[in-house]
């Protein structure tokens, strides 16, 4: 199914640029792309396509040509083998796709997808975001990751929305690499927006700007807004479910726990606990190897904390993240947002640590990237906020290090300050 939607797309535009790859300087038009597909081996039972280059897309060409299982792996990431005990032959029919995530244990796991999943799930995001094929894609988020695999390889092959792929995020790299398109739509993460607006990189000919993997902070949004007129679009997804949400507004946000609207085919509810849950067409067939009943038969339901209100999507933080406070319940978002708002502030994250005095289970801890000062900051958050959510601890950083999904690893920073509290 996938493979003959592509062939239909090579067929109807043959002759454009389908693919550009600004490190080698070589193009593909789409029957160029089929060409490639064609000629290449594919896998004996699972393709573990990986990589940011062109080779990604040509490996997963031939892998849908001969039917075979398509797992993408960041790069250094390793596929199953013998020594894990885990029968890959017993993923038959529909399963055409397995994306990689972490299970709650924090062992390899992987999300399960047919072929209808993956094209509902294409669908949806070309439909909600407005993607043309006269707006090429700048390829700079991982391939491999859920979000640039649905946001720019399926657009690619399923839509015949162009890509064009840079090397890395570096702001010359994406100024260079922009430059020889008319237009573009760059999707990414906070953290490369923040660096390519403070370097003044953003490049002009940006018509359409997505942000996801992290919450975007309204204060980066609305000041790329009154320097570049851009308008930046918060985007919620999940491997499990591909895109849940998104800000389709003309203006940034005021609200930074405002996700956006469902996206289209998207159908949105809470669960007794105030959990999103999520109900497509795209939603993922299965966990595998392990089963999960949060994840079945169209159904996914996250551990989200959100609100529905008046047709938009407000989320409130992870139920696991939150920071139990002598029986008080507090997300750390709640204070990263109002630390936010601060204008020396330029990142933050909040978590609970273990409290060494009784009565309290546990203690809240501010790690901030800035120049404000600790008294000034407690100052300023206890104008908007109880003084019981006021960080105790407060420790001042050149940066908070994010991974390549743009993701920054709660459980680990955790882990370090119960350690020093053991200490």
């Amino acid at each position: 199914m996938l493979y003959e939607r592509w062939r239909k797309i090579s067929a109807e535009r043959q002759n454009e640029i389908a693919l550009r790859d600004f490190a080698s300087g070589r193009r593909w038009t789409f029957g160029g792309l089929l060409a490639e597909g064609e000629s290449r081996p594919a896998a004996e039972k699972v393709a573990w396509v990986q990589g940011h280059s062109p080779e990604f897309i040509f490996d997963l060409l031939a892998a849908w040509r001969k039917k075979k299982i398509v797992c993408p792996l960041e790069p250094g990431q390793g596929g199953l083998d013998a020594s894990t005990g885990r029968d890959i032959g017993s993923l038959a029919s529909p399963i055409v796709h397995l994306k990689s995530t972490s299970a709650t244990g924090g062992s390899s796991q992987f999300v399960a997808f047919t072929a209808e999943q993956l094209m509902a799930d294409a669908e949806n995001i070309v439909a909600t975001m407005g993607l043309r094929p006269d707006w090429p894609n700048l390829g700079v988020i991982s391939l491999a990751h859920s979000y640039g695999f649905s946001n720019l390889v399926l657009p690619l092959l399923l839509r015949g929305i162009p890509l064009v792929l840079a090397p890395a995020p570096l702001p010359e790299i994406i100024r260079r690499a922009a430059e020889n398109e008319s237009a573009i739509t760059l999707p990414a993460v906070p953290a490369m927006w923040r660096a390519w607006h403070e370097a003044k990189a953003v490049p002009q000919n940006v018509r359409l700007a997505i942000s996801a993997g992290a919450p975007l902070p309204v204060n980066l949004e609305r000041d790329i807004f009154q320097s570049c007129g851009l308008k930046i679009h918060n985007f919620l997804g999940s491997s499990e479910c591909g895109g849940i949400a998104y800000d389709s507004s003309a203006v940034p946000r005021l609200d930074a726990a405002l996700a956006g609207t469902p996206m289209q085919n998207v159908d949105l509810s809470l669960n007794a606990g105030g959990c999103l849950v999520v109900r497509s067409r795209a939603v993922a067939e299965t966990y595998w190897p392990e089963k999960s009943g949060s994840l079945k038969e169209g159904v996914f339901q996250t551990s989200d904390l959100a609100e529905l209100k008046d047709g938009q999507v407000f989320l409130h933080g992870r139920l696991g993240d939150q920071i139990n406070l002598a029986g008080r319940k507090l997300s750390p978002e709640t204070v990263e947002r109002a630390l936010l708002a601060h204008p020396q502030v330029r990142e933050c994250l909040i978590l609970g640590v273990p409290e060494r005095a009784a009565g309290r289970t546990e203690s809240i801890v501010a790690v901030v990237v800035g120049d404000a000062l600790e008294k000034d900051l407690k100052l300023f958050l206890l104008q908007m906020l109880p003084a019981w959510q006021v960080p105790r601890e407060w420790h001042f950083v050149d940066s908070i290090s994010t991974s390549a999904r743009g993701k920054i690893s709660r459980a680990e920073w955790r882990k370090y300050f119960a350690a020093e509290t053991r200490a």
